[in-house]
């Protein structure tokens, strides 16, 4: 009697492990309900990621202007001074970024669009001073230091904006910063109740690799600065003692 020949692997996929692999599959698929609420969850995270750029944008629209734009002058309202915020050194001299908002500071300074600059950035470490280097090049090109104020601890925009007024008794500024960070600027300001208006630097024509960088950093700078400003009412990191320069200043420029 012939022996029974063992079946083809073909016939023992089908019948036994073909069955076993899509049941497998079927109990990993989702259902509806989970992938309905995972989609929401995403629209919901989306928006709430979005939410403190709209703030900014939409509260800073109608107050600030990128410069070099046609007529971009004319549109810069007078202020007490111009608010500078650092953006960094390189050996000890601004870096480019910083180095364009002095440039449009001092331009609005001749222009007549201000009468003083408040130069604020971080001087937290001895060897490490924004200010006094953003004094050194406004110098060099021309505005006299009479009408120079340094602030030494402007950590961050918030920080910047609330020791302007609280600090130095500004009530009215320019904020001078990139065009990227210019929602964020202004609206930080006006928050911290400073009327405000702001002009930024389009780096985009010189450093859009850099630029784009730091405006995707910008979402969660924003939420940040929306916390800080809505939520947690945050107090700078030295909100004093009262300077009485700026004040000086504009009481001699009268």
């Amino acid at each position: 009697m012939s022996a029974t020949p063992p079946p083809r692997r073909g016939v023992v996929l089908r019948q036994f492990v073909r069955p076993f692999w899509r049941a497998a599959l079927r109990a990993r698929r989702p259902s509806r309900t989970v992938l309905r609420r995972a989609y929401q969850g995403a629209v919901l995270l989306s928006v709430l990621a979005l939410a403190p750029m709209t703030w900014a944008w939409l509260g800073s629209a109608p107050h600030r202007v990128v410069a070099g734009e046609p007529g971009w002058r004319a549109r810069v309202p007078g202020a007490e001074a111009a608010l500078v915020l650092g953006a960094g050194l390189y050996g000890g001299h601004p870096s480019p970024m910083l180095a364009s908002r002095l440039d449009i500071a001092a331009e609005l300074y001749r222009a007549g669009k201000v009468r003083a600059v408040l130069l604020s950035g971080d001087n937290s470490r001895r060897e490490y001073d924004e200010p006094s280097a953003m004094a050194d090049y406004l110098a060099a090109r021309g505005v006299p230091q009479e009408v120079m104020v340094l602030d030494y601890a402007g950590f961050d925009t918030w920080d910047s904006c609330v020791r302007a007024r609280q600090v130095f008794g500004a009530s009215r500024v320019t904020v001078v910063t990139q065009a990227f960070h210019l929602p964020r600027a202004v609206t930080l300001c006006r928050a911290a109740g400073l009327e405000t208006f702001g002009v930024g630097d389009d780096s985009t024509r010189r450093w859009a690799a850099t630029t784009s960088v730091y405006a995707t950093r910008e979402i969660a700078a924003t939420a940040k600065g929306l916390a800080d400003a809505l939520l947690l009412h945050s107090e700078p990191v030295f909100p004093g003692p009262r300077e009485t320069s700026l004040t000086t200043i504009l009481a001699r420029s009268r």
